[in-house]
């Protein structure tokens, strides 16, 4: 019977983790709509996720013939791979069944929407997973109209909470 290895207190992520969010979609963009989409990786990168080296902040989807792309994601140099480490910010295919990409085409093209990662995250099984939001850009009075809103929500669970 095989020993199990100890656990030398490495903190990389395991289970069902989040392992980067773009918190600043939801503010330029309405989200219409969701919806989950693997992704191609290198096993350079998918070691780099574990330990939690990744930024959506910038990226975005785009249709490239009948396949969808993720674009200007970052994902960290694995230190301890060989030359064979994969480039930092490069073309990731995102994996979809054929229905999911043709309504996505079609919302681009006929409403002028656009493709924005949300959340990148490990599923219960261990793979990596991509939150998909449908989302049509805000204005800037939108936007203000947003922020007024939150900022007497908080204001209301403060008087709510100092009066009780």
């Amino acid at each position: 019977m095989a020993k199990k290895k100890k656990d030398k207190g490495k903190d990389f992520i395991t289970g069902a983790k989040t392992i980067a969010e773009n918190r600043k979609a939801r503010y330029n963009y309405e989200i219409v709509d969701t919806l989950e989409a693997g992704i191609m990786l290198l096993g350079s990168e998918v070691k780099s996720l574990r330990y939690g080296g990744s930024n959506i902040a910038e990226a975005y989807a785009s249709m490239e013939g009948d396949e969808l792309y993720l674009l200007n994601s970052h994902i960290a140099e694995y230190t301890k791979a060989n030359r064979e480490n994969h480039k930092l910010r490069r073309e990731r295919k995102l994996l979809l069944h054929r229905k999911q990409i043709n309504k996505l085409q079609a919302n681009i093209q006929r409403d002028g929407m656009t493709i924005v990662p949300l959340k990148m995250y490990f599923n219960d099984r261990g793979k990596v997973k991509l939150l998909l939001g449908v989302a049509k850009g805000k204005k800037n009075h939108d936007k203000r109209q947003t922020q007024k809103l939150k900022d007497w929500n908080r204001d209301k669970a403060r008087l709510m909470r100092d009066r009780g």
